[in-house]
């Protein structure tokens, strides 16, 4: 058995938070376009915050050199135009 049998820092699961963040972003940004608002709103609600901390944990570990930065990046993004959004639709519902 020459192979080492430990896992690599390309193994950890600190790989999968910038993908995460992608995906559950893209969701999230969906509720704040117009027509997808009502339909999307609880899931936005719940996916932005989410893909806001998957995307800079995953940014953080990118700088480390374990996983990809452009994936943490976009999803930390979608996120925050998500909660913008949110916080945007709770002022004015709260100012009406």
């Amino acid at each position: 058995m020459s192979a080492p049998l430990a896992p690599g820092h390309k193994d950890a699961p600190a790989v999968a938070l910038g993908p995460t963040s992608l995906v559950l972003g893209a969701v999230a940004a969906t509720g704040v376009w117009p027509s997808l608002a009502l339909a999307m709103l609880p899931w936005s609600f719940i996916a932005g915050p989410l893909a806001l901390a998957f995307g800079l944990a995953g940014v953080h570990y990118a700088r480390r050199g374990i996983g990809r930065m452009w994936t943490a990046v976009v999803g930390t993004a979608l996120g925050a135009v998500s909660v913008a959004g949110l916080l945007t639709l709770i002022v004015a519902l709260t100012a009406w």
